[in-house]
């Protein structure tokens, strides 16, 4: 028996993944077990190293730091959607004098590290007399690198599309921002949702960068923390690094709700059943078109 994609395994086969599978589980395990042994050998479970996050005040300025980052996190993912939108639409202009700036611009801006336009933002204006600070420096850095990425995952999706439902919205009569609007731009976003959530967690974790600038977010009050009576070096990182993981699970976990309520809107069924009647139009026209008979001379 066969699938479609690979054959299905025999009882060898299935045997051998099993046994694959403990023995990795029983890797990770012993890896896992290993460092939590020199955690403890080390005392890096005493009361002396987790001393500092007894006090009131350490919390509130890890919450402050929290505050910093989502700031940034906010402003930088919305400036870059919108931002990717635009890129994405010039990428995929029919005009030259569009379509090649744009792409000079987004392979630029891609090809440049997000650390070092924070460092030319923040210490390069200074020298031509523009001072930044460190909060407007990390969000336009993100929001320009994160927003190329996003530009090239959405026009992947928009050319991913068959052919034919553009050209069957220009049979209909639409003009070329309709059928971008309401025929490419839906199914694309769809398409490349799980990129775009995965591109707005690398937005997230990137906000760490601008401790570099002397941002106040958490990377940098960790820092200061690793520094504190004790030096609770990796104490600072396991909670700072958990806040991380919480807040790209909830970001996860939002993109995912709305996946499932863009899934089951009837406002997004209607547009399947509208793309379907424009395909289905677009094909009626087509086959009319090949099947009228030419003009005599």
């Amino acid at each position: 028996m066969t699938s479609v994609l690979y054959d299905v395994p025999g009882p060898k086969a299935i045997l051998r993944n099993r046994v694959l599978a403990v023995v990795t589980v029983i890797v990770v395990l012993a890896i896992i077990g290993f460092f939590i042994y020199r955690l403890y050998v080390t005392g890096q479970f005493s009361a002396e190293k987790w001393y500092v996050f007894t006090f009131s005040n350490v919390w509130m300025n890890i919450f402050e730091a929290l505050g910093n980052t989502l700031a940034a996190f906010a402003l930088a993912a919305v400036l870059s959607l919108v931002l990717g939108f635009i890129l994405a639409i010039g990428r995929v202009s029919d005009h030259a004098w569009v379509r090649v700036p744009v792409t000079v611009v987004t392979e630029f801006f891609r090809a440049v590290p997000v650390l070092v336009f924070m460092m030319l933002l923040y210490f390069g204006l200074p020298v031509l007399g523009i001072k930044m600070e460190p909060y407007w420096a990390v969000v336009i850095a993100l929001m320009v690198y994160n927003g190329s990425v996003l530009a090239e995952a959405l026009r992947a999706g928009i050319e991913s599309l068959p052919r034919g439902q553009k050209e069957a919205g220009y049979a209909i009569g639409l003009r070329k921002s309709g059928v971008m609007r309401l025929i490419l731009l839906p199914q694309a976003i769809r398409a490349m949702l799980p990129v775009i959530v995965a591109q707005l967690v690398v937005t997230m974790k990137d906000t760490a960068l601008g401790f570099i600038i002397t941002y106040p977010e958490l990377l940098y009050y960790a820092k200061l923390l690793s520094g504190q009576q004790g030096r609770p070096i990796l104490q600072s990182a396991l909670v700072i690094g958990g806040i991380y993981i919480v807040m790209c699970l909830i970001l996860a976990g939002i993109a995912k709700w709305v996946e499932v309520k863009t899934r089951h809107s009837p406002k997004m069924k209607a547009l399947a059943a509208d793309n379907a009647a424009v395909m289905h139009d677009g094909t009626n026209t087509e086959l009319i078109a090949a099947q009228k008979p030419p003009k005599a001379d």
